[in-house]
């Protein structure tokens, strides 16, 4: 008996008990639809992570002060450990960096006119925008002599722009005060959006660091340095030689910790990344059981159904039947209830991802992979869970069959 002919006949058999077919793909159905919608949620969920760090500057590396301790005591001057020259030697010394700036802030009300509102200002060098891979909208970034001056211009951010002047009027120019220091307005950031712990990057204000570390916080230290390495791929050099420099400068004892702490934002992605894919997998476990039911129920259905049909069985090995297609026979409507239940699952996963993204706004990245996969697995459970009720079917007696009641 040829291969089409198998097939012909499995399909017959399937078609023969539609509800009872429809009802044992159910549970690949539904098994195969949620690995597809868990993953799609998944890989939606990691790269909009990663579009979101990525927004904040991919080469982006945050040296911040840490705590010291002495004779078992918490050294209360960690805020103050960062200098000027840190960040000036970092920039001269460190042959992985490419940008590096200070970094101070102070929150405050910013107002112009009528309008105010409740924001932070930061204080930066002209690099920091080259750190941030953020392009201006209008107008352009402060220069080194501003900085040296402590001159006070400033940049906004779009929502500092929309409180401010709502009416949409040009910004360029105009004069708003922080914390009753005035600041005309040289530049307007373009839109970044919210980022990975939901903060509106665009609710800001840029100005000189020596400005706002003189005039707002009167203060000498830092309270962060930013850079950014060469590469993606050269973070992890670029963090080892800051740390390195930054022991040197600070003159740490090898039995003291750093006063410091130095990380790229590939590290942050790592942690996230680690952490999305964990939540995936689990998801994905939780999913699988109902493939894992899907194929019990076909095991149930396919060895229900060689009882039914023993004196069939029986007439066909009588009549020269071999086992083998007797197997094949029952394998192949095995894997046609799996496959026919997979395609299913795939059209309603799709479905149920899309709706899931529509409605409730949740990032969603339907991968090739998952398809691919949903059908291996399919074809997987068919022959294995059908494999034993088959081999029971073609090791039957055909004497004992064709007397069976």
């Amino acid at each position: 008996m040829s291969l089409t002919n198998l097939l012909k006949v499995a399909w017959r058999a399937v078609l023969l008990n539609k509800t009872r077919t429809l009802l044992t793909m159910l549970g690949i159905i539904i098994g195969v639809a949620s690995v597809i919608a868990m993953l799609a949620i998944g890989e939606g969920s990691k790269k909009s992570i990663q579009d979101s760090i990525s927004s904040m500057g991919a080469n982006m590396i945050n040296i911040r002060p840490g705590s010291q301790m002495f004779g078992g005591v918490m050294d209360q001057s960690e805020m103050q450990s960062l200098k000027l020259s840190d960040a000036q030697a970092i920039s001269q010394k460190a042959k992985k960096v490419k940008y590096v700036s200070p970094l101070v802030n102070g929150s405050g009300q910013a107002i112009a006119g009528a309008n105010n509102w409740p924001t932070t200002i930061y204080g930066v060098s002209p690099e920091y925008l080259s750190i941030r891979d953020w392009d201006l909208e209008d107008g352009g970034m402060f220069a080194d002599d501003e900085v040296r001056s402590s001159a006070k211009v400033a940049l906004i951010g779009k929502t500092i722009q929309k409180e401010l002047f709502p009416d949409g009027e040009d910004p360029i120019g105009k004069m708003i005060r922080f914390k009753s220091i005035p600041f005309r307005i040289i530049g307007v950031l373009k839109e970044k959006g919210e980022n990975t712990f939901g903060q509106d990057q665009d609710d800001i204000i840029l100005a000189p660091y020596t400005t706002v570390q003189k005039r707002i916080l009167a203060q000498d230290y830092l309270q962060s340095i930013v850079a950014s390495s060469i590469s993606e791929q050269d973070a992890d050099e670029a963090v080892n030689e800051i740390t390195g420099i930054l022991e040197n400068t600070h003159k740490i004892p090898l039995t003291e910790d750093n006063d410091f702490n130095v990380s790229s934002q590939q590290e942050m992605l790592n942690t996230f990344s680690s952490t999305s894919e964990m939540l995936t997998v689990l998801l994905v476990a939780i999913a699988g059981i109902s493939l894992l039911v899907g194929g019990i129920g076909i095991m149930n259905i396919m060895y229900v159904s060689v009882k039914e049909r023993t004196k069939e069985i029986g007439l066909r090995m009588a009549i020269g039947a071999k086992s083998r297609f007797i197997l094949l026979q029952f394998l192949i409507e095995s894997v046609l209830i799996s496959v026919g239940g997979g395609l299913l699952g795939v059209l309603f996963g799709i479905s149920a991802s899309i709706f899931v993204g529509n409605a409730l706004g949740w990032p969603i990245e339907i991968s090739s992979f998952s398809l691919i996969i949903s059908f291996v697995v399919c074809t997987v459970t068919g022959v294995f869970f059908g494999w034993y009720p088959a081999r029971k079917a073609a090791a039957s007696d055909p004497i004992v069959s064709l007397r069976y009641e």
